[in-house]
């Protein structure tokens, strides 16, 4: 039994870090997830969008395919070769970018669509997601969508109760840092987790944005309440008890006082503009 939750947990964990959203784990399904929530904010059939920390690309892929001019910031050169490898064998190809949140290399005003994928959680100084999100409101249209995705404070906790772990000092100790301050560090001996990462309250991530002069539309839970299903994993290959999970995430979903349960969040904000500002 401890050597399965330990296989729940690293399954679990591994899909902390959005670079493997699609590829294992958990992230099989919030591949699907994710992309219910960002379509909520595409108006139209051919918008300009920035996938910034995309990874791989699996997003980018995704969008480019439905039509939209899709580009692709990502700081790993890794990433960034895997993503061409992908682009070069797509019809509809999205465009390949190797730099990073803080200093975006496109012009004001230019895309309909921001998704920051990485960048709240993987910078912990608050001064660099305040200049993350001064840029991206820079690039992005009057009228324009930023949707960012986070780490709930919560998360690590929530696992670590559910497989035992929170009972290993090291971890405990990592998951009283993740609820009073937001910091996470990878303690030596649990070397697969996310190595550096700043996880949000959903107040404090709603106001980081705020702050900025955008204008909030909502937040979603993105696994919400569902995940806790002692069987998930395998409840979600059956396609009736999917459903019954899928709608128990949707009526949830914008619950303030559930989000906490979620390990991820995302929230939209937009741009708005006077002409006299």
């Amino acid at each position: 039994m401890y050597g399965a939750t330990i296989g729940y947990n690293c399954s679990y964990f591994k899909i902390i870090d959005n670079h493997y959203f699609g590829l294992k784990g958990m992230g099989i399904f919030e591949f699907e997830r994710i992309k219910t929530l960002i379509e909520k904010y595409i108006s139209s059939s051919s918008s300009t969008i920035i996938d910034i920390g995309g990874g791989t690309g699996k997003y980018s892929e995704w969008l480019a395919k439905k039509g939209h001019q899709v580009y692709l910031v990502e700081p790993v050169s890794k990433h960034i070769k895997i993503a061409q490898t992908r682009v070069n064998k797509l019809k509809n190809k999205f465009s390949v970018h190797l730099g990073e949140s803080r200093k975006l290399e496109f012009p004001n005003n230019y895309a309909d669509l921001i998704i920051l994928h990485g960048p709240l959680y993987h910078l912990q100084k608050k001064e660099d997601r305040d200049l993350t999100i001064s840029e991206a409101k820079r690039v992005l249209k009057n009228d324009g969508i930023i949707l960012g995705f986070a780490i709930n404070y919560t998360a690590s906790t929530l696992v670590g109760l559910l497989n035992g772990l929170i009972h290993k000092k090291t971890f405990f100790a990592m998951c009283k840092e993740e609820l009073t301050t937001g910091i996470h560090n990878q303690p030596d001996d649990f070397p697969w987790l996310l190595a550096e990462a700043y996880y949000h309250k959903p107040e404090q991530l709603k106001n980081e944005f705020i702050n900025q002069e955008l204008t909030y539309l909502n937040t979603y839970a993105v696994e919400g309440i569902a995940w806790l299903d002692k069987d998930y994993f395998s409840n979600m290959v059956n396609k009736s008890k999917r459903n019954t999970l899928n709608e128990l995430v949707k009526i949830t979903e914008n619950d303030n006082s559930l989000l906490s349960f979620s390990p991820h969040m995302m929230i939209a904000v937009k741009k708005i503009t006077t002409n006299d500002k």
